[in-house]
């Protein structure tokens, strides 16, 4: 079989494109004529004729190369294609037009051709010119892509996304696919055919997988329902059929769709919930015209929050963080973001109290998001002096200098894992907290506190460690098969903090609805389906083991708490015990540096008692 694997001669399209021409004048001839000639009268045509018969090939050929309808890939034809062709078409007949008007006015002779004649020509050349085109198109689909028919595709969305992901598919002859019909759950386009395919009902997705033999659905709509997509995945993932998606238009390499945009579904979007709705009035007017500061500013969290305050009006935003390289990263991404304030970029360690309040004394902040923290809790129970200097000594340094500096508001980003802490980690950012809510009526100052579970895609998350693995070819590493956690994404995290600083008035902590707890090794079957493979077969799933210092479940409440509603319905407010100024000898022998890492730990479990080591070195101090 004859297979289009590479372009025509371009000077070979222009001759077949002026033959199309020919014979649809000559065409146009029979029909004026009543199909009712001879021979005799053909000849006698030509030989009074040929010089216009000349003039109109050199005319067509000189229009169809300025206007460029020999260029394009015939069988790769587009709606564009037929538009320039209309339009070289038409030019044409109205040039032939123009000539015969000045020959019979001007000249005073015989028109170029009849008027019927030019007419009839241009309707019967656009019709074959485009026809053909098209022709060879179909021809093209249902013969050499069907050759290899490939994968059976259903394309989930049968609007203007739905319609170039088919097109892209079918055009590209690498993708062994064939585009079985499209799903949707517009009643309207139920049963219709669009582009030459069926449209079916969303609502029998279930059925029309095994009954059409499909083995991938690609979701082509660009806003889906967060629960809908939920859904759709899962019946294909129980029917072990591959499913994928197209990404966002503004991906899109100057506005067109590749294959190389159509990919897997990110499990954060399995994951994250509908989009937030911000007091949008709300936090124009508290942060116009402000100075605010935003520690670990190269951090999933304080990048996240950045890019969100540089929407707002704000006079200066200084962006801090000890990391150089991440900093840099953001300082080079941030370039390209639409926004008129000054941006600042300091690298300074929260822990050094005098460069801290340099940096206060230089900008004089009127606000500051507080998101440094060590927060990986195996290394932070190797390694417990760092995270006590960093998240609690580095605490108290910026909260004491938003007391001296007069800040507007202080908010400091926590975590679950502070709630009953079982480890290093968790235990001192518990104490950060207590440290927080005590500054609160040291001034004018409103420190506020939120707290929040998992973030998906941060740095060090889950999520990135499995995809890595994935791509590695496995095994997959979870540390117990009971264990769950909270997970949220990263723009939901940060926009619920900016919630939590507009309606804060101090002193509050924060609990996010974190919506129900994922198990992990469920996440991690997900995944590797996702990735078009089979758990166990493929990809093995390894338990590795509790690590030092690791729960089983993450809470957002301590026991002891209660929560409090908020006008925001995932936002509650965590009633803990009082925090008093007894809190502070403690903190300072805590900080002393003569102080051994075994009293230390001990000192953490005084301050806050329901700290109980898990699979730890320091599990020997909770049964003195």
């Amino acid at each position: 079989m004859i297979k289009l694997r590479t372009a025509t001669p371009r000077w070979i399209i222009i001759v077949i494109d002026l033959i199309i021409s020919v014979f649809s004048l000559v065409l146009a001839y029979f029909i004026r004529f009543d199909l009712n000639t001879n021979l005799y009268a053909m000849k006698n045509e030509w030989l009074q004729h040929w010089p216009e018969f000349i003039l109109y090939l050199c005319i067509k050929g000189v229009v169809f190369i300025l206007f460029g309808i020999h260029k394009g890939l015939v069988r790769y034809t587009s709606t564009q294609d037929s538009q320039r062709i209309l339009k070289a078409n038409l030019s044409a007949t109205l040039i032939f037009i123009v000539i015969s008007a000045l020959r019979a006015t001007i000249w005073n002779t015989t028109y170029l051709f009849p008027s019927s004649i030019i007419l009839m020509e241009f309707m019967i050349s656009l019709m074959f010119l485009i026809g053909s085109r098209f022709a060879i198109k179909l021809w093209y689909i249902e013969t050499v892509k069907s050759a290899e028919i490939g994968e059976r595709v259903l394309v989930f969305g049968a609007g203007a996304m739905g319609i170039i992901a088919k097109r892209t598919i079918e055009n590209d002859n690498r993708i062994q696919q064939k585009i079985i019909g499209f799903v949707d759950n517009n009643t309207a386009l139920v049963g219709n055919r669009i582009d030459g395919i069926k449209v079916f009902d969303a609502n029998q997705m279930d059925s029309l997988l095994s009954s059409l033999r499909i083995e991938k659905v690609i979701v082509a709509i660009r806003t889906l329902n967060p629960e809908l997509l939920r859904n759709l995945v899962e019946i294909c993932l129980s029917k072990q059929v591959k499913i994928q998606r197209v990404q966002d238009p503004n991906t899109w390499v100057n506005g067109e769709l590749t294959p190389k945009k159509i990919g897997q579904i990110n499990i954060s979007e399995l994951l994250g919930r509908a989009h937030i709705q911000l007091a949008q009035s709300s936090l124009a007017a508290e942060m116009a015209g402000k100075t605010i500061i935003i520690t670990g500013a190269a951090g999933s969290i304080g990048s996240g929050i950045a890019k969100e305050v540089i929407k707002y009006n704000v006079a200066n935003l200084i962006l801090l963080d000890q990391a150089e390289s991440p900093l840099y990263e953001l300082q080079q991404e941030l370039i390209d973001y639409p926004h008129e304030l000054r941006i600042h970029f300091r690298i300074g360690d929260i822990r050094n109290f005098e460069s801290i309040r340099s940096i206060f004394e230089e900008f004089n902040p009127h606000i500051v998001f507080h998101a440094a923290a060590y927060k990986h809790v195996p290394l932070m129970e190797e390694n417990p002096h760092e995270a006590i200097i960093t998240n609690i000594l580095g605490t108290r340094n910026l909260t004491e200098c938003a007391v001296a500096f007069n800040l507007e508001k202080f908010i400091f980003i926590s975590t679950d894992k502070a709630v009953n802490p079982t480890n290093i980690m968790g235990a001192s950012k518990r104490i950060a907290e207590m440290i927080v809510q005590n500054k609160n009526h040291l001034g004018i100052t409103k420190f506020i506190t939120t707290r929040f579970g998992n973030v998906l895609g941060s740095n060090g998350s889950v999520i990135p460690l499995f995809q890595r693995q994935i791509e590695q070819g496995g095994p997959i590493t979870v540390t117990d098969e009971r264990i769950t956690r909270y997970f949220m994404t990263i723009p939901e995290a940060c926009q619920l903090v900016l919630e939590a600083f507009s309606m804060g008035k101090g002193g509050e902590i924060y609990v996010f609805d974190m919506g129900e707890s994922v198990p992990i090794i469920e996440l991690a079957r997900k995944m590797i389906l996702l990735h078009g493979l089979e758990p166990g077969k493929d990809i093995e799933i390894k338990i590795s083991g509790l690590r030092p210092g690791e729960k089983l479940y993450e809470e957002l409440l301590a026991d002891s708490e209660t929560t409090l509603t908020t006008h925001h319905p995932k936002i509650l407010i965590a009633k803990t015990r009082e925090i008093t100024s007894e809190l502070n000898p403690q903190i300072e022998l805590l900080l002393e540096s003569n102080t051994s890492l075994m009293q230390r730990v001990a000192i953490m479990k005084q301050i806050v008692p329901e700290f109980k080591s898990n699979n730890s070195q320091f599990q020997q101090l909770d049964a003195q």
